[in-house]
């Protein structure tokens, strides 16, 4: 059977990871192992049989999200075990070489790219913020109309002042929340080394639309403090009927790209 080096994470780390309990990987390859780049730099790599995951096997299957869905997982998976290291770099989903002497060449060939990224995140985790409005709540939180808008509306006087005022509802929602996720990231980007905001206006998410989806790099060290801080911002945008979470922490997938 013809194998290839698959390879999930470059790995930073002062001493060699222990390997006792990282988890098996994407199914039908070895187990997970390391190969040593030179002294506290490690690749984590598997054989992976081409008969299943060579470039024409895996092209065949990319229809298949249930099975990519899977792959992902996994992949995932074996690169969070790693998150304890000086840094961790993750490799793309189906990064595959015919051998781990070509894995080893081509990360040598990045050194200088690879070691910059390593300072920008070592001893940094990413953390996720997503901030969802519940209309419900913040219509009538922020944006009822005017109390004698709605006395004349009630009288049957002027349909379309009623009609008026609900456009004015609509458009105050909309500036109130432009200005409560800028606020929100702002307060939070200012307690992490680097922070991405995501394209997210309008995308549908459970609850209601996603208004912020954003990515924090946060030093290790400044962890707790960052958790109590955005959970302190929940509580407030609650109150206007906004519901903001954090998840993580995670491997730094959003700051690994130049």
């Amino acid at each position: 059977m013809t194998t290839g080096t698959y390879v999930y994470a470059f790995v930073a780390a002062p001493r060699r990871p222990v390997l006792t309990r990282v988890p098996p990987g994407q199914r039908g390859m070895g187990r997970p192992r390391l190969l040593d780049i030179r002294a506290g730099r490690f690749l984590v790599v598997a054989d992976a049989p081409l008969d299943k995951y060579g470039e024409a096997a895996i092209n065949r299957r990319l229809a298949d999200l249930d099975w990519v869905s899977r792959a992902a997982v996994s992949h995932e998976a074996v690169v969070e075990f790693f998150i304890g290291a000086t840094a961790v770099l993750p490799m793309k989903l189906f990064t595959i070489f015919i051998s781990d002497e070509r894995a080893l060449e081509h990360i040598r060939g990045e050194a200088s790219r690879v070691d910059a990224l390593v300072r920008r995140v070592a001893k940094h985790h990413e953390w996720g913020v997503r901030v969802v409005l519940d209309r419900s709540r913040a219509t009538t939180a922020r944006a009822r109309p005017p109390a004698a808008t709605r006395r004349s509306a009630a009288l049957g006087k002027s349909y379309l002042a009623q009609k008026k005022a609900q456009r004015d509802s609509a458009t105050e929602l909309a500036r109130h929340a432009r200005e409560t996720v800028a606020d929100v990231f702002d307060r939070l980007a200012a307690r992490a080394t680097l922070a991405k905001r995501r394209g997210a206006s309008e995308l549908p998410s459970e609850g209601g639309p996603l208004l912020l989806d954003a990515a924090l790099l946060v030093p290790v060290k400044r962890a707790a403090g960052f958790r109590n801080f955005a959970a302190r911002e929940a509580r407030r945008v609650a109150r206007d009927g906004y519901q903001l979470t954090l998840s993580g922490p995670w491997p730094p997938y959003s700051f690994i790209q130049d």
